[in-house]
């Protein structure tokens, strides 16, 4: 366990004055990707952003630190933006992803950086555009994992997905990133 992160935890559980405010500057941007990737709408983002962090303050004493913090809270905005999108019955994955045997891939390695490879062609927006075109699920785990830099094993601690299922969801989205660019950028498949 992070020893900042206890001190943090600890300063929150005795109401100590900012520790709170504190711990929202610190997290807020891990909510707001992992939120605003699932829901894709301002309003319901921010509303969401605020139910996580309520539910983070209610069950902070509940918080074992068998996890990074940052892990924890990660699993908090993502049980409260995966129950709105149930509530809105918005689909989150792709019904022939979960078909198609997911953890038939073990690496998620493709030898590729589709940021870099993009950026490089001076595609960015076309990139993040084709991203939110992939169903909740695909965007969520891109996030987490190239823009929030997380280790899988994170990503399955705040998802609850197993390792081989995000792998093959990130090597899949990956795929159809790809075949989305292709057409407009030349990209070699």
């Amino acid at each position: 366990m992070d020893a900042p992160d206890r001190a943090l935890v600890d300063a929150v559980l005795a109401n100590r004055a900012g520790a709170f405010e504190q711990l929202v500057r610190d997290y807020q941007g891990l909510c707001w990707h992992i939120i605003q990737r699932m829901v894709r709408h301002p309003e319901d983002t921010r509303e969401l952003c605020q139910e996580a962090f309520l539910r983070v303050h209610r069950y902070l004493h509940q918080y074992r630190f068998d996890s990074p913090l940052k892990s924890w809270i990660g699993q908090v905005a993502y049980s409260v933006a995966k129950r709105h999108l149930e509530r809105k019955r918005i689909a989150l994955a792709d019904v022939a992803d979960d078909d198609e045997g997911l953890s038939l891939l073990d690496n998620i390695g493709d030898g590729s950086d589709l940021q870099a490879e993009h950026a490089l062609a001076g595609e960015a927006r076309e990139l993040h555009a084709a991203i939110e075109r992939l169903p909740p699920l695909q965007r969520t785990l891109l996030t987490l994992y190239h823009l929030e830099e997380l280790p899988i094993g994170e990503i399955a601690s705040i998802t609850g997905l197993a390792e081989g299922t995000i792998k093959s969801h990130l090597f899949r989205s990956r795929n159809k990133l790809r075949e989305m660019l292709e057409p407009r950028i030349g990209a070699a498949a």
